[in-house]
């Protein structure tokens, strides 16, 4: 049975993506329009946070990016003291009773990565939009950032991970089955000299507290794995695309309409009420001049479409502008008791040119953005 204040905040959440959406804003350095004709630094910045990540979380990251009502839902759902105590089997058994799409619920034993995509919503929408409107660019840009990444002798084999290269495809494996570790590392150094200077990339720290610190500016944060909602997805690196195990996807799905391929494909019903940033997706999933007309009527969003603080963060703005003076909170922050923390960090968190935060005492320190972990490895 969902938690009341859950359940109460919905039409509230889907509000503040629809407002994440909103054309009309003036921004510094804007995306473009659609994202199939992203330019190669707009999609290096945007996937630099995460193109060094394990293949299999890559996966479920960049699926689960499309549905970005459901990462705010997950995440809040995640937050609430009985939820974030469910561990193993008590955890798949209460997510089945849940109408998220598998992508989503697989990230739910992943709580620093739920976090961090519902604390930086202009980021997570940017990165799913753009994997929907251009899935070939951005599997293009996750190998071309890899590359640059061992070209600099930062991307290496360890205990925590195993690099694959094979050329021009360099895979990035699990060493131990039982447990996936997260990179934690400073976009801006880890590929190297970044070459876009006006395009610096998205960097998120903070999230990560307790990783072990490692050699080559990384540091590693180990989760242990929860099998039915793990390793569904694989990379098809040459075919663009992700293929999909189909049984052990419909069983996550809970017994919702099977999936009909094995290849994936985005399901606009998980989409909600938020509209695509793309016209090329719009009209593929919302179909032609009536979604046209819901993007840019949505009721409630043209009294802010003054280009208000929150909205011009969530289109990526400025990253040194002051969001403390914007529109008063919505209730799906507030129902969760941090409304006040979530939307200061909403305004932080954008492109970081500082250096990766040391690590001490096998501790992660750094900037206090967003919430770190309970420590190196999270005993499931």
């Amino acid at each position: 049975m969902p938690h009341p204040k859950f359940t109460h905040t919905l039409a509230g959440l889907t509000a503040l993506l629809l407002l994440a959406q909103s054309p009309a804003q003036t921004m510094a350095t804007p995306p473009p329009a659609d994202g199939a004709q992203q330019s190669v630094p707009q999609l290096d910045r945007v996937l630099a946070p995460v193109a060094l990540y394990p293949d299999a979380l890559l996966a479920q990251i960049l699926m689960a990016a499309t549905y970005p009502l459901e990462v705010v839902q997950a995440d809040r759902w995640r937050r609430l003291p009985a939820n974030a105590a469910l561990k193993g089997d008590a955890l798949v058994g209460a997510l089945e009773q849940q109408p998220w799409d598998p992508s989503i619920k697989s990230l739910v034993p992943f709580p620093q990565i739920l976090r961090m995509m519902d604390d930086n919503l202009s980021w997570t929408s940017q990165l799913g939009d753009a994997f929907l409107a251009g899935q070939p660019a951005v599997m293009d840009a996750v190998q071309r950032l890899r590359r640059a990444s061992v070209t600099a002798g930062t991307l290496q084999s360890n205990a925590q991970e195993r690099i694959v290269d094979q050329h021009p495809v360099i895979l990035i494996e699990q060493p131990d089955p039982a447990v996936v570790y997260i990179p934690v590392y400073d976009p801006a150094t880890a590929y190297g000299a970044w070459p876009y200077p006006d395009a610096p990339p998205y960097y998120f720290p903070g999230y990560y507290g307790g990783a072990i610190g490692g050699g080559l500016g990384f540091g590693w944060f180990g989760v242990g794995i929860d099998l039915p909602l793990w390793g569904w997805g694989t990379w098809d690196w040459g075919g663009h695309g992700i293929d999909i195990d189909r049984g052990r996807f419909n069983r996550i799905n809970g017994g919702r309409p099977g999936l009909a391929s094995g290849t994936w494909q985005h399901d606009p019903a998980h989409r909600g009420h938020v509209p695509y940033a793309d016209a090329g997706n719009r009209t593929r999933y919302q179909g032609g001049a009536e979604a046209a007309r819901g993007y840019r009527g949505y009721a409630g969003a043209a009294a802010h479409e003054q280009a208000s603080p929150r909205t011009a963060q969530l289109h990526g703005g400025p990253p040194t502008q002051s969001y403390r003076a914007e529109r008063p909170a919505s209730p799906a922050f507030e129902s969760f008791g941090r409304g006040a923390d979530v939307r200061a960090q909403a305004g932080q968190g954008h492109m970081s040119r500082s250096s990766m935060p040391s690590f001490a005492h096998q501790g992660m320190g750094g900037q206090p953005h967003g919430s770190g972990g309970s420590g190196g490895r999270s005993h499931r």
